[in-house]
């Protein structure tokens, strides 16, 4: 996810100090500081770290995230069609940040390789930890083959948003890409994640399709399928059986008849 720091509205909980032995944790993407375990979720298929530093604030987070993870787990295997690994996750200040918008990380882009998460704390706000721990989680369903093109970054921000219920709304990009032009992103896959014109095209590219009755699965798994070469373009012509060259055209004819110009990640409001 790439970082956008803005100050969180959250009301901190008070965690009770649980310590207990548990597995050694795994080489962090970034983290240098103490792994203290908090918990494994109920199917074994996450192991939870938190960095003791952050208090209790921290560990309810983290604790947050025991409990959650496996809902989404499972939401985001049926986004994708198949089943997930087992991943570590570890919650600190990532950034020096305490709300969420210091974002998240991980090293690869599958189970093996990406396995060891790193998510921002967010105090008093843990469904933002359950959006950044989907949004990497995602990338690693991708098997590869798009994590680190602007169309896979897209895909796991709308994963997040569906899981959390858009408790990521502060990292919206799609208006930033409509402010500087509106750049052709369709036809063109960008081979980078960390462009905010060209993920917030995919964002309301994709807030398009969701909005003429394509479902997110099935744009994942489609797109998936194109792999990291793949275009948005070809995406349409996948699901629609129409031209890919009549995307771009189409896409541009439906922005120009919002009311309201592109004011979020989802202008079209296929993600309701």
């Amino acid at each position: 996810m790439q970082h956008h720091r803005i100050q969180a509205t959250s009301i901190p909980r008070k965690a009770s100090p649980v310590r207990r032995a548990g597995p050694p944790p795994p080489q962090w993407p970034s983290y240098q500081g103490t792994s203290q375990f908090v918990g494994t979720s109920p199917s074994g298929r996450m192991t939870v770290y938190v960095d003791p530093s952050l208090g209790g604030p921290g560990l309810q987070n983290a604790q947050d995230l025991v409990n959650d993870a496996d809902r989404v787990a499972n939401a985001n295997d049926a986004l994708f069609g198949t089943t997930g690994g087992s991943v570590s996750v570890i919650i600190f200040a990532l950034g020096g940040a305490t709300d969420g918008t210091g974002g998240a990380d991980h090293g690869g882009c599958d189970y093996t390789t990406g396995n060891a998460i790193e998510v921002c704390a967010s105090f008093g706000n843990s469904a933002r930890v359950s959006a950044l721990f989907e949004a990497e989680l995602s990338e690693c369903s991708m098997g590869g083959n798009l994590c680190g093109v602007s169309a896979g970054e897209a895909l796991s921000r709308w994963c997040a948003a569906q899981i959390s219920n858009n408790a990521l709304s502060d990292f919206t990009t799609a208006p930033t890409w409509a402010q500087d032009g509106m750049a052709n992103y369709v036809d063109t896959t960008d081979p980078t994640d960390q462009n905010a014109d060209s993920t917030g095209c995919g964002m309301a590219f994709l807030s398009w399709l969701m909005s003429q009755g394509y479902s997110l699965a099935k744009i994942a798994q489609a797109l998936v399928a194109l792999g990291a070469t793949g275009t948005l373009a070809q995406l349409y012509a996948d699901l629609t059986s129409s031209p890919a060259s009549s995307a771009w055209t189409n896409f541009q004819a439906a922005v120009k008849t919002l009311p309201n110009g592109i004011t979020s990640d989802d202008p079209f409001g296929g993600g309701k």
